[in-house]
């Protein structure tokens, strides 16, 4: 099967999140992207109002159903990110069941949205849907430091504790975990990136990358994105496939700080230069290597 996504993400009419940044680097790699927008709001929840929809878990059954009924519903790749409710969550365990049967093959990326530096912005009733049936279906999982301490129920202080909370999430059969921008005390002036993959021959990675002075909303959208794709472009080959993903996440997050240089702080000033890194999405150019921790 060629290709083909379903994205399930937020989507905002101006500014970049959830499906906004998602899908336009997925298209420009060379995927069929469909995709469902789970919220569609005028812009992100960082501007002083917001107005719009949220759809429910009948609407997106109505449109699996539309899919099915014309026999559309085969894809090779399940995205979903941004989910604001317990009911559309379930729905999505439904969705991957039927997708499934389709394409028994089907890869499950999943991007745990659920909060940040401690704080959460769902309802806190999708933390055990997220535990007890969609950690079992997924085949990558790209939670934030926060994220994977709600999914694990292990506090994280420390560089041992982040591994022990990936091994706990393959132990729930997830083959790949890549641990997103991870902040600890002992080195709050630095992020790394972890990552872990149990797909053929085990492998451990540790990836330190730039903090950059500034906070970029829908990055985690664009980091799930593009690991997606340059997993399936390099035969799942995650050292390289991290090192272009930051790549890429770098350049664009540089040069969306450097359009903001001596602007008004404001979110509009900080939406992601995307259309503008066009070519880093295609060719990005590497700079930052990945360590190898564990390769047994």
């Amino acid at each position: 099967m060629e290709p083909r996504i379903l994205s399930i993400q937020s989507h905002v009419v101006s500014g970049y999140v959830g499906n906004k940044s998602a899908v336009f680097p997925m298209q420009l790699l060379g995927f069929d992207v469909d995709f469902v927008n789970s919220v569609q709001f005028s812009n992100h929840t960082g501007y002083k109002s917001v107005q719009g929809q949220v759809i429910t878990e009948k609407e997106l059954s109505a449109l699996v159903a539309g899919l099915k009924n014309n026999g559309i519903d085969q894809y090779s790749h399940l995205l979903t990110g941004y989910i604001g409710s317990a009911g559309f969550l379930k729905e999505i365990v439904a969705l991957y069941q039927d997708l499934k049967a389709v394409n028994p093959n089907l890869v499950y990326v999943c991007d745990p949205v659920m909060g940040d530096n401690g704080k959460l912005y769902v309802p806190k009733e999708l933390i055990p849907i997220y535990q007890q049936f969609i950690l079992p279906i997924a085949t990558i999982l790209t939670p934030n430091l926060f994220e994977i301490e709600l999914l694990t129920d292990i506090k994280i202080t420390r560089e041992e504790d982040i591994w022990e909370a990936i091994a706990a999430l393959h132990s729930k059969g997830i083959e790949t975990v890549c641990v997103s921008s991870a902040e600890l005390p002992a080195c709050a002036d630095k992020l790394y990136i972890f990552a872990s993959s149990r797909k053929g021959a085990p492998v451990k990675l540790k990836l330190q990358i730039p903090k950059l002075p500034a906070s970029f909303t829908g990055s985690g959208d664009l980091f799930s994105a593009l690991t997606l794709c340059l997993m399936q472009q390099t035969g799942s080959d995650l050292k390289l496939s991290l090192e272009k993903t930051v790549a890429t996440l770098q350049a664009v997050l540089k040069r969306t700080l450097e359009f903001a240089k001596g602007k008004e702080v404001n979110p509009r000033n900080m939406e992601l230069r995307l259309i503008q890194s066009r070519d880093d999405i295609l060719n990005p150019k590497v700079l930052l290597t990945a360590t190898v921790i564990d390769g047994s």
